[in-house]
């Protein structure tokens, strides 16, 4: 089984392009657009603010074995909407098979190829090599299950279509199951996230309320005066 190796140079580019770009996927895309394969991954999201919210995100890029994690990167709220649904998948993958930008699970798109590991239980279902556990761990390890024939073949029909696959039952993607017990620090953020715009939301109307009975109250000492 041949042993791939990653140009540094083409593993290092995404790391200085990504950082204020106003798409960072996009611009990671174009640095890496000469590395033979990769795979970015929408690692986490965060919201700051209550009146006025800036939007986060991390990535985390694959390479062959090796993996890197970007720090927090700004992102316009066009961008944060965009890839919201998309929470733990490879929103952008290139294999020998060229580049696949429909979301999907996170080592799909290595499924099938022989460098990667092979059918097992009589070809009806996917076995990684020993080597690239590390995709099992991306898909979800003791959280995710089996890639069945099945699977890959929905996967496939939806890439065709450029349809993100978020797994046969959902379990991937932002409101996925796998995705929620790999993640809970995102989803107890946003919960306070969404605690903290009501509490704002309840203060605007608390503060507007009372400037409008104070309102009424002196234009009610002008009018009928004395």
């Amino acid at each position: 089984m041949p042993q791939l190796r990653w140009p540094a140079i083409a593993f290092a580019a995404f790391w200085i392009a990504g950082c204020g770009a106003r798409d960072p996927v996009q611009e990671m895309q174009r640095s890496l657009a000469n590395a033979p394969e990769y795979m970015i991954i929408l690692e986490d999201m965060r919201e700051d603010g209550a009146y006025f919210t800036d939007y986060y995100h991390r990535y985390t890029v694959v390479q062959g074995e090796r993996r890197r994690t970007t720090d927090w990167i700004e992102v316009p709220e066009e961008v944060y909407r965009r890839y919201s649904a998309f929470l733990g998948m490879a929103l952008v993958a290139k294999s020998d098979e060229g580049v696949n930008n429909t979301p999907h699970p996170p080592g799909y798109h290595y499924v099938g190829n022989p460098h990667y590991g092979h059918w097992g239980g009589g070809g009806s279902f996917w076995v990684f090599y020993g080597q690239y556990a590390l995709m099992r761990d991306l898909m979800g390890g003791g959280y995710g299950r089996q890639i069945y024939r099945n699977d890959y073949d929905d996967y496939r029909n939806s890439r065709d279509r450029r349809r993100p696959y978020y797994g046969r039952n959902r379990e991937y993607g932002t409101e996925g199951s796998v995705t929620k017990r790999q993640k809970p620090a995102f989803y107890q953020r946003r919960q306070r996230a969404i605690a903290n715009r009501q509490r704002s939301f309840s203060q605007r109307v608390t503060d507007r309320s009372g400037r409008n009975r104070s309102g009424f109250g002196s234009r009610s000492r002008g009018r009928f005066g004395k």
